[in-house]
């Protein structure tokens, strides 16, 4: 957009360097406690290791995730484009404070969770996808992203939606989370409703009923030879959702 200037000026043009519009684009972080490296056993009797993904590894999870797309049953393409687009957001640094998690099994990718904070005290929860069926898996990492916000950053609010029933069956049903008067209150996701869990909740009952859903606590005593057996992401050969 252009207006005339409103008093004669002595320059007209002026030259801006891209490294000063950056900051204006990217923002500043907050300070992140990162995420401890944990295990949890799966009720196929598989040991799941959820450990931080790195933004190099990106490109290596969009190489799935846009296979993933393909699927157009159980609202796998919508959320697959939507989490593309979110793990390019954090490899371009165009996400405020995102972060991700990542289950790993022998080695092999077997789901990951992401969201971001909006502010010290609320949390918002982008995605939960796995890529192997079986041992509530996504019950297991949804768990974790609560864990993380609750156990590690201390935050009050753990906010979600929901764009599968599936998805809406084990988090929101089978939690119980309220949720916020909409569309007075909107979650980034579309616009869709809010459901939220309060610190007060999660240690009153959402923490025991998440152990008590995947079968087993979260185990952040984690071998030297399971974290280098996952340092590489191996993806698997087929899109299994």
């Amino acid at each position: 957009m252009r207006l005339e200037p409103p008093v004669p000026v002595s320059r007209e043009e002026y030259t801006v360097n891209v490294r000063d519009i950056e900051p204006l684009l990217q923002g500043y972080g907050m300070d992140m406690a990162p995420w401890p490296n944990a295990t949890i056993k799966l009720r196929t009797g598989e040991t799941m290791f959820i450990r931080e993904a790195k933004v190099e590894e990106a490109k290596t999870l969009m190489q799935y995730v846009r296979r993933v797309m393909d699927s157009e049953h159980d609202f796998y393409d919508i959320v697959g484009a939507r989490v593309y687009a979110e793990l390019l957001g954090w490899y371009r640094k165009r996400l405020k404070d995102p972060y991700v998690m990542i289950g790993m099994i022998d080695g092999e990718l077997a789901g990951l969770v992401n969201g971001r904070l909006m502010n010290e005290d609320i949390n918002i929860s982008h995605h939960t996808m796995t890529f192997k069926r079986g041992g509530r898996l996504g019950a297991a990492l949804f768990y974790c992203k609560a864990y993380y916000a609750f156990e590690v950053l201390g935050q009050k609010e753990f906010w979600s939606t929901y764009e599968s029933y599936n998805g809406w069956r084990i988090g929101f049903l089978g939690m119980a989370q309220p949720s916020y008067p909409w569309p007075d209150v909107q979650h980034e996701l579309g616009g869709a409703r809010v459901y939220y869990v309060t610190k007060k909740y999660w240690d009153r009952a959402i923490k025991d009923y998440s152990e008590q859903l995947v079968g087993s606590p979260l185990n952040f005593d984690v071998s030297d030879e399971i974290i280098e057996a996952n340092k590489e992401i191996k993806l698997p050969d087929d899109v299994t959702v």
